[in-house]
């Protein structure tokens, strides 16, 4: 795309290449130099999290539990655009076992589960998975992914009939 301002100057040579780089042999290699240590910093930083992938056509909304030091939590609503990805928890995996429970916002349904956890309406986070009702929240059925003890893992969440799976 070019605008006016940008045709205009055409022909002309930016200011800094009328001015010599002080070692012009030089600046290749030092670029090269400088911009080697950036992408290695960036390979060695790659993030351990627990992701989950909308791959239907749908919206959908997600709650997650699992265990912790402090004992059982659920966490939700994650609301995850059709075709998208979103981090849900930051950082190594700290158990092998984690919970889902999503809502389909589009078309109705749910991927639900026998594990029954602690859910509610609104943004969550609720710690405990015991007497749901009394403590005033609903009692919802999660499917279990299993990570195998992976510090990273995606969760990948299809329409009905896709094969796949829901996770990684």
């Amino acid at each position: 795309m070019t605008d006016a301002h940008e045709g205009a100057d055409r022909g002309r040579e930016p200011a800094d290449a009328r001015r010599p780089f002080p070692f012009h042999w030089l600046r290749g290699p030092l670029i090269a130099c400088v911009a080697a240590p950036a992408i290695m910093i960036g390979a060695h930083a790659a993030h351990a999290d627990l992701k989950l992938c909308n791959a239907t056509s749908s919206r959908i909304g997600v709650a997650i539990g699992y265990q912790d030091q402090k004992g059982w939590a659920t966490e939700g609503w994650w609301n995850i655009a059709s075709q998208t990805c979103e981090t849900l928890l930051k950082g190594r995996l700290g158990s092998r076992f984690y919970y889902v429970h999503a809502v389909d916002y589009d078309r109705g349904g749910e991927w639900g589960g026998t594990n029954m956890m602690c859910t509610a309406d609104k943004v969550f986070t609720i710690r405990g998975v015991e007497d749901c009702t009394r403590r005033g929240f609903k009692r919802t059925g999660f499917f279990e992914v299993d990570t195998q003890d992976s510090k990273d893992w995606t969760i990948r969440l299809t329409d009905p009939g896709d094969s796949g799976g829901k996770a990684r």
